[in-house]
């Protein structure tokens, strides 16, 4: 079952499409973070303003170095340690869409913890992008049932695994790591 539901969303995002699917926080939006395509369709599908950045999810810490110019060391030991899904934006974004990376050239990266999620970016070997959801300024959906029927009709594949689910997960807690270390919280 975990292995089907993997392979078809992988076919889904080699094809630049949007997947629907559970993370270790909310159910998200996804597409290849690199494919500014299929960014702009997730913005289309949310109503949201272009100018607002994603969070990309990665398998693992071993592959910051690919889309962070400088990774801090303490970048490392944070993400170990964390008990919590733990979302940490990093400056020097690169190799991803333009339309994922905010501003200031900064990219917000957790690192999965998910089973579901692992399998699929291992598989596709890129990282994905990662949103409540939910319409722009609309509370975002606890669980699979809350999810309103214009994001279900949008997507490309809905993820059919852990929708029976009923216990809320909440957003990861959002930290800006800078040069030296010096962090500060964005969202606890």
């Amino acid at each position: 079952m975990l292995k089907t539901e993997v392979e078809k969303a992988l076919a889904v995002l080699k094809n630049g499409g949007v997947i629907l699917y559970p993370t270790d926080t909310v159910w998200g939006l996804g597409c290849d973070a690199s494919n500014e395509e299929a960014v702009q369709k997730i913005n289309s599908i949310k109503k949201r303003s272009e100018d607002k950045s994603f969070i990309v999810l990665l398998e693992s810490d071993a592959r910051l170095q690919s889309y962070v110019s400088e990774v801090p060391d303490v970048a490392y030991e944070l993400i170990e340690y964390a008990e919590n899904p733990l979302t940490i934006v990093f400056s020097g974004a690169k190799n991803l869409a333009p339309g994922v990376i905010n501003k200031d050239g900064s990219v917000g990266i957790r690192i999965v913890k998910h089973q579901f999620c692992e399998q699929l970016i291992q598989r596709f070997r890129r990282p994905i992008t990662s949103t409540s959801a939910n319409i722009s300024g609309e509370p975002a959906p606890a669980i699979f049932a809350e999810i309103s029927s214009q994001i279900l009709d949008a997507v490309d594949y809905v993820v059919d695994w852990e929708q029976e689910l009923y216990t809320p997960k909440k957003a990861s807690t959002i930290m800006k790591l800078g040069a030296g270390g010096q962090f500060s919280f964005i969202r606890k």
